[in-house]
C-alpha cells in the first residue's frame, strides 16, 4: 500500500510538472469563476443576525415587538461642558433638536423633556401640553417649575434627565424596513450629522448618539473597518514572514498568489451561497490567508531543503509532493472538519465563518496540489547548496528532547494540568456595547450615555390582563404597580417605565393636581375614562402604542439597568419571572426580553450547542488520524496534543484576563483543526520512519524533526501572526477569537515538540521489526 500511494504521489507530481501550463491556467479559470460570486456579497446591519430562527430569546423579543411600537431607536444625549442643562439656552437647543428629529428618515416618534406631554387640571378640563414651549422666553420661576416636574415625573427622571440635571436625552423611535442597511445607515448618518451640526454651533455642548439603531449600524461599520485595516496588514505580514523563512522571491510570490486566490475563492463561495457578512464572517479572508500559507510552506520548504542538499529542482519538487501529499491532505481535511463543526453554533454568523473558511481551506489544498507545483516548476528559483556539514538547530533540539525525555514528560505534564486548572476563573460576559472597541463611535457614545444619563441595557415585559380593555382593571394595575416597585428596589435597576405611573399622574390631574390623589384609580370605568381622555389629547406621534397594545389587554413594562454583567442581567430577569409566578395571575406572566437579554444568553447557548459540534469534530478527526496512520496506538497518543492546547489557552485566559464572551463557544472548534496540523505532520513522518525505514523510536523522532521541524516552526509562526492580527479588530469577539486561537496554536507547537516525542518514546516501544509486519500507512 505504501508503494502504491507513494507511486501515485510521484506519478501525480510528474504529471503536474509535465503539464504545468495546463495546471497553471485551469485552476486560475476555476478560481476566477468561483470568485465571481463575490459580487453578490453584502453586509447585514441587523444584530438579530447573531441569533438563529429557533432562538427562544429572539422569539420572545420578536413577539413583544409585534405587539407594541418597535424599539429600534436613536438616543441623543446632551451635556453642557459645565452647569445644568435646565436653562433657557440649553432647553432651546433641546427643543430645536426635538423638532428637527422628526426629519430623521423613518422616525415615527420623538420624546424629550421639552415635548413631554404634561397633564394638569384647568377647572374641570384635562390639559395636555408640551412641558416646554418657547424655551428662550422662560423665566426663572418657569425653570424652577420645570426642574421640579422633570424630577418628580418617574417617566423622565433617570431616563431623559439625569439626577444632577446636567444631562438630558432626546429619543427617536424608528420604523425601519427589515434588514435594510441602506435605510438604517441613512437614519443613523442623518442623526450623526445633526449631532455634529449642534456641536459645531455650540462648542461647549457634547452630543452623543446611541441606541438600538446605532448598535445595528455599528456591525457593518466594524466589519468594513476591520477588512480595510486587517487584510492589508495580514498580507504584509505574510509577505515578510514567508520571504524571511523561505529566502526566495519566487517562493514568496507563489505563496502570496496561492493564499490570495484561496481567499478570493472563499469570498466567492460566500457570494454564491447568499451569505450576508457580519463581523465574524468578515474575518474569513484573514483566516484563509493565514491557513493557506501552511500548505505552501510545507511544500516549498521541503523542496528548497532538497535543493540545498543538491537535488535538481524538478526532482526536489517531486520529492516534496511525495513526502507532503498525505499530511497536507490530512491537515486540510481535519481543518475543514473543525470549521464545519461551527455549523452546530447557535449563532448563524459562525456558520458562515465556518463554511467560508472551510471553502478557503479546500481551495488552498487544491491550489497547493496543482497550481503551486506548476508555478514552482515554471518560475526560476536558485538555492545555494549547503556544504557546511553543520547539524541544524532543529536536529539538536530533537537530540536534547530525546536525552531529557522523562524530565520533559513530567515537567510539561504538570505544567499543562496546572494551566488547565485556571479555566475555572473564566467568567462569561456578553454586553453588546463592549463588543466594539473605542475606535467605533457607537461604543464611545454609549459609554458617555451610561456614565452621564442612564444605563443602556433594558429588560422588557408584556404584562397581560387576560381580557380586552383589562389594563383599566384596578386589580391588574395594583399588581403592575407592585411589580414595578419591586423592580425599583433591585440594585441593578436605574429606571422603570410603567403604565401605572401614567395612571397615577392622570388621577392627580383629574383631581385638581392634588398630590394626595397621586394614586391608582379605584374603579375600572374611571381608569378607562382617564386613558381615553389622555389619548384623545395626545398629539401625532406621541400615542400610547409603545406602552399599551391595541385592544388594551396588555401593557409594556421597561426596566433600565446599570452597567451590569450578562450574568447579573440573566439573574435579574430570572428573579423577575419568579416574582411574577409567585405574585401575579398566570395571564400576567411574561419572560424578560430585549436585545440585551438576547446577548446575555448568547454565549451560554452557543457553548451548549458547540459541545456537540466540537465533540463530533474531535471524534471525526481522531478516527481520521487512526485510519490514515493505520495505528490505534499512535492515534490515541495524538489525543493529548490535540486536546491540551485549547484547554491550556482557556487556562491562560482565565489566569490573566478572566472575562470571556461569545468567542468562548467557538475557540475549541476553530483551533482544533489547526492544532492537529503539527501533530499530523510529526506523526506522519514518525510513522514513515518507523515502518518504511525501520528506524528506532529515537531515530524516528530525529527524522520527523529533520524533515518537518523547520516547516512547522515557519507555518506556526505565520499562523500565530495571522490570528494575532485579529487582536487589532474593532470587534471584541473577533479579537478574543484571534488571541485565543493564536495562544492555542503556539501551545500546540510547544506540546508537539516537547511532549509528543517523549510520549511516543514511552508508549511506542515496539521494534522496527515488529512494525514491519503491520499494514503500512498511506505515505504519499
Amino acid at each position: 500500500m505504501t508503494e502504491t500511494k507513494t507511486g501515485f504521489a510521484v506519478s501525480w507530481a510528474r504529471f503536474v510538472v509535465r503539464w504545468r501550463w495546463l495546471f497553471l491556467i485551469l485552476p486560475l479559470i476555476a478560481i476566477m469563476a468561483v470568485a465571481s460570486g463575490g459580487r453578490f456579497l453584502s453586509f447585514t446591519s441587523d444584530y438579530r443576525a447573531f441569533f438563529g430562527a429557533d432562538n427562544p430569546q429572539l422569539k420572545s423579543f420578536e413577539s413583544l415587538q409585534a405587539i407594541y411600537t418597535r424599539s429600534d431607536n436613536i438616543l441623543f444625549v446632551l451635556k453642557p461642558a459645565s452647569g445644568p442643562v435646565l436653562t433657557p439656552e440649553w432647553l432651546d437647543v433641546v427643543e430645536t433638536l426635538t423638532e428637527d428629529s422628526w426629519q430623521i428618515p423613518y422616525s415615527i416618534r420623538v420624546d424629550s423633556i421639552t415635548n413631554f406631554q404634561h397633564t394638569e387640571a384647568v377647572q374641570d378640563d384635562l390639559v395636555v401640553e408640551n412641558l416646554v414651549e418657547d424655551a428662550l422666553d422662560l423665566t426663572a420661576d418657569d425653570i424652577s417649575r420645570i426642574n421640579r416636574l422633570v424630577h418628580e415625573e418617574p417617566t423622565l427622571a433617570n431616563r431623559l434627565i439625569s439626577d444632577d440635571s446636567t444631562t438630558t436625552g432626546v429619543q427617536i423611535t424608528l420604523q425601519l424596513p427589515i434588514d435594510d442597511p441602506v435605510a438604517l445607515d441613512a437614519a443613523v448618518s442623518h442623526a450623526e450629522n445633526m449631532a455634529a451640526a449642534v456641536m459645531a454651533k455650540h462648542p461647549d455642548l457634547r452630543v452623543a448618539v446611541t441606541g438600538v439603531a446605532p448598535l445595528s449600524n455599528a456591525f457593518p461599520r466594524a466589519s468594513i473597518a476591520d477588512m480595510q485595516l486587517l487584510i492589508p496588514l495580514m498580507f504584509g505580514i505574510i509577505a515578510c514572514a514567508v520571504f524571511l523563512f523561505l529566502r526566495s522571491f519566487t517562493g514568496t510570490f507563489a505563496t502570496l498568489l496561492v493564499v490570495m486566490l484561496s481567499a478570493m475563492g472563499a469570498m466567492g463561495v460566500a457570494g454564491w451561497m447568499g451569505i450576508r457578512l457580519t463581523p465574524p464572517s468578515a474575518m474569513a479572508p484573514i483566516i484563509v490567508l493565514t491557513i493557506a500559507i501552511a500548505d505552501c510552506v510545507h511544500i516549498l520548504v521541503t523542496m528548497f531543503g532538497e535543493m540545498r542538499r543538491g537535488t535538481e529542482r524538478r526532482e526536489a519538487l517531486i520529492e516534496s509532493l511525495r513526502v507532503n501529499t498525505q499530511p497536507v491532505f490530512l491537515t486540510s481535511l481535519t481543518t475543514v472538519i473543525g470549521f464545519m463543526s461551527l455549523n452546530f453554533s447557535d449563532a448563524p454568523p459562525f456558520h458562515d465563518l465556518g463554511n467560508m473558511s472551510a471553502a478557503g481551506v479546500v481551495a488552498a489544498w487544491a491550489l497547493s496540489m496543482t497550481f503551486l507545483p506548476a508555478l514552482a516548476a515554471i518560475l526560476p528559483s536558485r538555492v545555494a547548496v549547503d556544504r557546511s556539514g553543520q547539524t541544524p538547530m532543529i536536529e539538536r533540539l530533537g537530540d536534547f528532547i530525546i536525552t531529557h525525555r522523562t524530565k520533559m514528560l513530567v515537567g510539561i505534564g504538570i505544567l499543562s494540568v496546572a494551566v488547565i486548572s485556571m479555566t475555572s476563573r473564566i467568567q462569561l460576559d456578553d454586553r453588546f456595547v463592549e463588543y466594539f472597541d473605542h475606535s467605533i463611535p457607537f461604543r464611545v457614545d454609549s459609554d458617555f450615555a451610561r456614565e452621564n444619563l442612564s444605563g443602556i441595557y433594558q429588560v422588557e415585559f408584556s404584562l397581560g390582563s387576560g381580557e380586552s380593555g383589562g389594563v383599566s382593571n384596578p386589580d391588574y394595575l395594583v399588581t403592575v404597580e407592585a411589580f414595578s416597585e419591586w423592580l425599583r428596589s433591585q440594585p441593578e435597576v436605574t429606571h422603570v417605565n410603567t403604565l401605572t405611573d401614567t395612571m397615577k399622574r392622570l388621577s392627580k390631574s383629574m383631581h385638581g393636581d392634588d398630590q394626595t390623589w397621586y394614586r391608582l384609580p379605584a374603579e375600572r370605568d374611571l381608569a378607562a375614562q382617564y386613558l381615553l381622555l389622555f389619548e384623545m389629547s395626545l398629539p401625532y406621534g406621541l400615542d400610547l402604542n409603545s406602552l399599551i397594545n391595541v385592544d388594551k389587554s396588555a401593557s409594556r413594562l421597561t426596566v433600565t439597568l446599570d452597567n451590569v454583567t450578562s450574568q447579573e442581567m440573566r439573574l435579574l430577569s430570572e428573579r423577575s419571572e419568579d416574582w411574577l409566578r409567585a405574585n401575579a395571575p398566570a395571564h400576567m406572566y411574561s419572560e424578560g426580553t430585549s436585545s440585551a437579554i438576547m446577548f446575555a444568553y448568547i454565549a451560554d447557548r452557543n457553548i451548549r450547542s458547540m459541545l456537540i459540534g466540537t465533540g463530533l469534530a474531535f471524534v471525526l478527526i481522531s478516527l481520521t488520524l487512526i485510519f490514515a496512520l493505520r495505528s490505534l496506538r499512535i492515534g490515541l497518543i495524538s489525543l493529548i496534543p490535540n486536546l491540551a492546547p485549547a484547554a491550556m489557552a482557556f487556562g491562560i485566559w482565565g489566569l490573566f484576563v478572566g472575562e470571556l464572551g461569545l468567542a468562548a463557544s467557538v475557540i475549541a472548534a476553530t483551533s482544533l483543526g489547526l492544532i492537529v496540523d503539527a501533530t499530523v505532520h510529526i506523526l506522519s513522518k514518525y510513522v514513515r520512519a518507523r515502518r518504511e525505514r525501520g528506524f528506532s523510536p529515537e531515530d524516528a523522532v530525529r527524522y520527523s524533526f529533520r524533515t518537518v521541524g523547520t516547516a512547522l516552526w515557519v507555518t506556526t509562526a505565520v499562523l500565530i501572526a495571522g490570528f494575532a492580527v485579529l487582536a487589532f479588530s474593532s470587534f471584541r469577539v473577533n479579537a478574543e477569537l484571534g488571541i485565543l486561537t493564536a495562544i492555542a496554536i503556539g501551545i500546540a507547537l510547544i506540546i508537539d515538540f516537547l511532549l509528543l516525542p517523549p510520549l511516543l518514546l514511552l508508549l511506542d516501544k515496539r521494534s522496527a521489526s515488529d512494525k514491519a509486519g503491520e499494514a503500512k500507512p498511506a505515505t504519499a
